[in-house]
């Protein structure tokens, strides 16, 4: 540390983190977390952007100081380029809170290969740890629906033996359009599973219809597991009636 920081109270990077404090205050003068903000709104370090993030996991009253408030940081955050995307990567993988806002930030900043690459190591990551929350993991999830980036599928598949039937719907429905092979046999299980949720067996049924895989091996319980307006046709395979 040299002279002027140990005047001004530390290395910039010491400065950012000490603000923590005063950007999560929740009760207060707002005057003073929002000064903090754009004290590290103005900072050039990556625990600035760290810092400023975790605004986005509390909420102030009022709603509408908070959406300011909130608003304001991430026009900071994205003032900072790419020297944010490190940091904001890493608070997606590690925080259970703000995934949507982590995922806007980087949705401004990279490019779509980039962002689903970011995308398909964090839910790799999740899909080998518990959560008591899977409300992350649904985001994340929806944020794929309809991608056709090769990444997907693989990193999605794990997440049909999640224990959230919630999660287990969003896999589904990204899924059943991708025809994505190794998915075909877990889904035959949850629909034949007499373990899973009626709802989730609807919605496996309609993906094993739209992916078109046959229910080799499943057969008679599949038989046993269809409703209307699904049937098995002479090849095995679902079909949905017009």
């Amino acid at each position: 540390m040299g002279l002027f920081d140990f005047l001004t109270g530390g290395s910039g990077p010491d400065k950012a983190l000490k603000l923590k404090s005063k950007v999560t205050q929740k009760y207060g003068e707002p005057s003073t977390r929002q000064k903090a903000l754009q004290q590290l709104g103005e900072m050039k370090y990556p625990e600035a952007v760290t810092v400023l993030l975790s605004r986005f996991t509390i909420t102030v009253d009022p709603l509408t100081t908070d959406a300011d408030e909130k608003e304001h940081t991430f026009e900071l955050i994205k003032h900072f380029g790419q020297d944010a995307v490190a940091p904001v990567s890493a608070f997606l993988k590690s925080s259970d809170q703000a995934t949507s806002w982590a995922l806007r930030i980087l949705q401004e900043l990279l490019a779509e290969d980039a962002l689903m690459g970011v995308i398909a190591d964090t839910l790799q990551h999740l899909s080998s740890r518990y959560t008591r929350d899977p409300e992350k993991k649904v985001v994340l999830l929806h944020h794929v629906l309809g991608k056709q980036d090769p990444r997907v599928a693989p990193a999605v598949l794990p997440f049909l033996e999640d224990m959230s039937d919630d999660v287990k719907i969003a896999a589904i429905n990204v899924l059943g359009p991708l025809k994505y092979e190794p998915a075909r046999e877990p889904l035959l299980k949850l629909l034949t599973s007499e373990d899973t949720a009626r709802r989730v067996q609807t919605v496996a049924l309609a993906a094993l219809a739209e992916s078109g895989f046959g229910v080799q091996g499943y057969q008679e319980k599949v038989q046993a597991a269809l409703v209307e307006p699904y049937s098995l046709d002479k090849d095995g395979r679902i079909q949905r009636r017009p």
